[in-house]
């Protein structure tokens, strides 16, 4: 019997939609989709990241303890930077794992190291990882610093935050940061000398950077990178 192909991200984030639509609370849904439009419509993408961009000597936490030097990372080969919200957002748990199956394999063939990275405090973000047996890094960009470089932060606004207080609790208490201030879901490839060479960034966290396209621009990476040592 021929098995389908696995559906998109695309795909399995409209299920999560569609589920949404038939469980929540109706005026609590459109919270939800009015914050994630307001995204869309407002988001400075003048600030955002893009190729010719230079990251060298940032510092984030490794979830399984220790610290990690980005300009170390870059000595060993190409990185991928993947931004997530945090470790029990319901997109960032389709999102990861399906990378884990369709983007890491592919990225660890080219020799090129994927990181995954959240502002969420390293001690409640490494569920993420375990609940899903991720092999590739997890890490905690405290304060969203980087985030805040690539252009990429953003603060719920008041109605998310109200919403959410009603409830008993806030993003800072969910996070461990005590703001209300998460990245917007992002991709970046970086080459070894840590210059940005592809960049993805997508307002609605519920339209993640599908893989191909990271894979292509991986490829030409890998290649660019392969000749480049072949002529030091």
């Amino acid at each position: 019997m021929i098995q389908s192909a696995e559906p998109t991200l695309t795909q399995l984030f409209a299920d999560l939609h569609a589920h949404r639509v038939a469980t929540m609370d109706p005026a609590q849904l459109q919270i939800n989709i009015d914050q994630r439009r307001e995204l869309v419509e407002t988001a400075d993408r003048s600030a955002f990241v893009r190729p010719g961009d230079r990251l060298v000597g940032e510092v984030l936490q490794d979830v399984e303890g220790g610290t990690l030097h980005l300009g170390a990372l870059l000595a060993r080969g190409p990185v991928a930077l993947v931004f997530f919200r945090f470790a029990t957002c319901p997109a960032c748990n389709i999102a990861l794992p399906y990378y884990q199956r369709h983007l890491e394999p592919g990225l660890r063939a080219l020799g090129i190291q994927l990181v995954a990275v959240s502002p969420q405090v390293p001690e409640r973000l490494v569920e993420i990882k375990r609940r899903h047996d991720l092999t590739f890094t997890v890490a905690s960009d405290r304060d969203n610093t980087l985030g805040r470089r690539l252009g990429i932060v953003f603060t719920a606004n008041a109605a998310s935050q109200a919403s959410q207080l009603a409830k008993g609790t806030s993003l800072g208490e969910v996070t461990g940061t005590g703001t209300w201030d998460l990245p917007m879901p992002a991709v970046l490839l970086l080459d070894r000398d840590g210059v940005v060479r592809y960049a993805d960034v997508t307002p609605d966290w519920l339209a993640r950077t599908e893989p191909g396209p990271i894979l292509q621009a991986a490829r030409t990476l890998a290649f660019q990178d392969a000749a480049r040592r072949a002529a030091e």
